[in-house]
């Protein structure tokens, strides 16, 4: 049986995209947590925080990932999945956790929506203090990781590249 490959990290890192083009590459499924989570509550992530508020979300998100079964499929996560022990666990079950580690330059200059994109951060919060609160978090999950200097490459084929060369001694 073929694991899952959880991939993992700040939004905009590139998750939904790179996994994309690696399920295809490899011959998995693909499945976007934050799609999973619109399609069973009939609504944006924003508009779900935006009328229920964080911890309603937080809940909401871990039950949808808690509901995953799957295998050989490539898993994007929301960037806040790492927030919950229990969502992590279960999708860590049979499965290899990569983490996309963008640095926060790159993330500050691919994220633009950050009130509309339904990121999980107090109206307050700064993307550089929700960085220094969830890095720690993606480190402790992650079997794997595809560093600095090749995820914030704009040329998604290097990072493609890169990750089939972290997850090849991993799958065999």
């Amino acid at each position: 049986m073929k694991r899952n490959i959880v991939l993992i990290g700040m939004p905009g890192a590139g998750k939904s995209t790179l996994g994309v083009i690696l399920a295809k590459t490899i011959g998995y499924g693909f499945l976007d947590t934050d799609i999973l989570f619109c399609e069973k509550n009939k609504t944006t992530l924003q508009e779900f925080i935006n009328r229920y508020g964080i911890e309603e979300f937080l809940k909401a998100e871990e039950a949808v990932v808690e509901s995953i079964a799957c295998k050989a499929t490539v898993i994007a996560t929301g960037g806040s999945a790492v927030l919950s022990q229990k969502a992590m666990t279960h999708l860590k079950k049979d499965a290899l956790t990569v983490f996309i580690d963008i640095p926060l330059v790159e993330l500050k200059n691919r994220i633009h929506n950050m009130k509309t994109r339904g990121i999980v951060m107090s109206p307050s919060m700064t993307i550089g203090e929700l960085y220094k609160q969830r890095l720690p978090l993606y480190k402790k999950y992650a079997d794997a990781m595809i560093p600095q200097d090749l995820a914030s490459v704009n040329n998604m084929e290097e990072m493609l590249e890169e990750a089939i060369r972290t997850l090849k001694h991993h799958l065999e």
